[in-house]
């Protein structure tokens, strides 16, 4: 399978990382992760500064130690207005969950993942010129 489009996934979580890239990667997707927003940023920034920008950036709303996606979210929109990110997060009723696109988020992705969820999510989000 040939490259699809390229995404940056954060949770502090290592299980769901690990899993999640397996599944993104056979779905044909290159993948980097973070383990909390601070580096989330660093790693956005180093990439759109490098010329490969990600397509689709996903963020774990609340990280107990560290930053979480709310604050990683405003970073990332402040440093690129066109960012494409999604919130993650177990809390549905967490108000960036219910009302993402007030809040700038291009969607939502439910815990625990489906990678029908997944698949859905990155097919609808990224949408590569042939």
């Amino acid at each position: 399978m040939t490259g699809k489009g390229k995404v940056l996934l954060m949770d502090d979580e290592q299980v769901i990382l690990d899993v999640t890239q397996e599944v993104m990667r056979f779905l044909g997707y290159d993948v980097m992760f973070a383990r909390n927003g601070a580096a989330a940023i660093e790693l956005y920034q180093h990439e759109k500064t490098a010329g490969h920008p990600f397509d689709l950036v996903i963020l774990d709303l609340s990280v107990p130690e560290g930053m979480g996606g709310k604050e990683a979210f405003e970073q990332i929109h402040a440093l690129d207005p066109q960012a494409k990110v999604v919130m993650s997060s177990g809390y549905t009723d967490d108000p960036m969950m219910t009302d993402f696109a007030s809040f700038g988020l291009a969607g939502i992705l439910a815990k625990p993942y489906r990678i029908t969820d997944i698949k859905t999510l990155l097919e609808t989000m990224i949408k590569k010129n042939p």
